[in-house]
């Protein structure tokens, strides 16, 4: 049990809240992948006998008893200021839920609970990592949408939660911040997240072949042989990674509406709501008292097409990277004018990293592959052979792309502060900007690998309660590392700083 402390008792004339009975048709179902291989053992073991056969459906039939057991122990019910869920079957577990420690309720429908008018409710405290502290999976829609309403409003004004029998306040005004129109899925591909999608399919496709080829009548030297067939015949191959080449902008685009079909970001009452999905309708609700900045990434086709996508920064958020999205794929200037809308304004400009940096830079973009490149000259000069040509080619020219590469990394480097908020950017093929909050920073590291040290550079990370916990300003110079956290956290500096400026010497270490 958590969060004993301000009981206040149950209210009389309460009764415990259940899931719907609607959920016992699909909970058997959601645990027939488990069951499947043992189910498959058993009739293959049993020679698909009558006797396999009455085994098999006592499993299924035991199943469909468990998914009755866990509804009818199952009960949840708000008790003055905190949530409470109990399950009771030999042992009785309770988990209590204070309202104000609520930083988000994620309301979401997969396939089969729409079907049915069902929802299934995650409540996050932050308290549990990625994990969600509670989760009601069954409930109605209009259910969920005033458990939602009551837990959201209730956590934003706890006071108001010590009065149970107080009538329940008008519904939360509403205001819609952005509406991405379904053209803009157009962008998706761009991502580079779902690209990969067929190729995903396809090696789904043989991990199934291998592991359940022999149920399926192929066995695994079929599948070998096959493979061999494929080996000798090139041509077949490249033909077949054309072709998923060819698919992935389409698959990936398909994929990508489906995640973020009708993505809707809205303000309601002092919350941030996210609603986004085709099949699974998704809605994130995001405390705005404790959004402490944004994120903007950038992709290198998504830098072409001057398109990005947004995550809000928001302390004590669990899976940040899925609850925290603000928006999809969406124009840049669209993407910085909802941010500023939303969360607050960056009025200044990024300052620039030494030049050292982008000599480190260039560097690891074009060394390795003029030391494969001589690798393979060395291979040409002994053998003469066409591999080691193609490979002394294709290095050449990954080195030539590396200096562009290289220049681009640096020019995307910089930090910056206004007064209010403190920004970090970094990358090229994926270009990451951090804005967060000066209040957000609980404090500084420095980090020096040998190389930067003989560089004389460091990574300046700013430890922040939220997002991602920190966030780096790569290969600043020594005095940069001490003048910037100077300038943002003064009171923190001053006495190592007062320090070091005095005559006295340093004690040694």
């Amino acid at each position: 049990m958590s969060g004993a402390e301000g009981w206040v008792g149950p209210v009389p004339g309460r009764v415990p809240m259940r899931l719907s009975p609607k959920v016992l048709l699909i909970d058997p179902v959601r645990m027939l992948p488990s069951l499947l291989l043992p189910l498959v053992g058993v009739m293959f073991v049993g020679g698909f006998s009558a006797r396999s056969y009455a085994w098999a459906a006592a499993g299924v039939f035991a199943s469909v008893v468990i998914a009755v057991v866990r509804w009818a122990t199952f009960t949840y019910e708000i008790v003055g200021d905190r949530l409470e869920t109990k399950r009771s079957l030999i042992s009785r577990s309770i988990r209590t839920i204070p309202m104000e420690r609520i930083r988000g309720v994620d309301v979401s429908t997969p396939p089969m609970h729409r079907l049915l008018g069902l929802a299934v409710v995650k409540i996050d405290t932050g308290a549990s990592g990625d994990n969600e502290e509670a989760k009601l999976n069954g409930i109605t829609l209009e259910e969920a949408e005033r458990l939602k309403s009551v837990l959201l409003r209730r956590a934003a004004r706890p006071e108001a939660a010590h009065v149970p029998d107080v009538a329940e306040p008008p519904g939360p005004k509403e205001q819609t911040i952005m509406r991405v129109p379904r053209k803009w899925l157009l962008y998706g591909p761009l991502s580079g997240a779902y690209l990969l999608t067929p190729f995903a399919f396809v090696g789904g496709a043989v991990g199934l072949a291998f592991q359940w080829g022999d149920e399926l009548g192929v066995s695994q030297d079929t599948a070998w042989s096959v493979g061999e067939w494929l080996w000798e015949h090139p041509y077949l191959l490249l033909a077949v990674a054309v072709l998923l080449v060819l698919a992935m902008p389409f698959v990936g685009g398909l994929m990508y509406a489906i995640f973020n079909w009708n993505f809707e970001l809205k303000r309601r009452d002092g919350y941030l709501v996210a609603e986004r999905g085709l099949i699974n309708r998704r809605s994130v609700s995001l405390e705005s008292q404790r959004v402490r900045g944004y994120e903007i990434v950038e992709g290198l086709a998504e830098r072409w097409a001057r398109v990005a996508r947004a995550w809000a920064i928001v302390t004590g958020l669990g899976d940040s990277q899925t609850r925290g999205q603000l928006l999809p794929d969406v124009p840049r200037a669209v993407a910085l004018q909802v941010t500023i809308d939303a969360i607050g304004p960056y009025r200044a400009g990024l300052r620039p990293h030494p030049p050292v940096a982008r000599n480190r830079r260039l560097f690891r973009a074009i060394v390795p592959w003029l030391l494969v490149a001589a690798v393979s000259g060395a291979g040409v000069w002994l053998t003469a052979s066409t591999l080691w040509w193609i490979l002394l080619v294709l290095s050449l020219l990954l080195a030539g792309i590396g200096v562009p590469l290289g220049l681009d990394r640096y020019a995307s480097l910089g930090h910056g502060y206004d007064g209010t908020r403190l920004t970090v950017r970094s990358g090229s093929l994926r270009r990451a900007q951090a804005v967060v909050e000066r209040r957000a920073v609980v404090g500084w590291r420095l980090r020096q690998t040998w190389f930067q040290r003989n560089a004389k550079v460091l990574t300046l990370i700013a430890g922040v309660g939220a997002g991602k916990g920190g966030y780096s300003a790569i290969d600043v110079s020594e005095a940069q590392a001490v003048d910037f956290p100077a300038e943002v956290t003064p009171e923190w500096m001053a006495p190592f700083l007062n320090r070091n400026d005095s005559s006295e010497p340093l004690p040694e270490d």
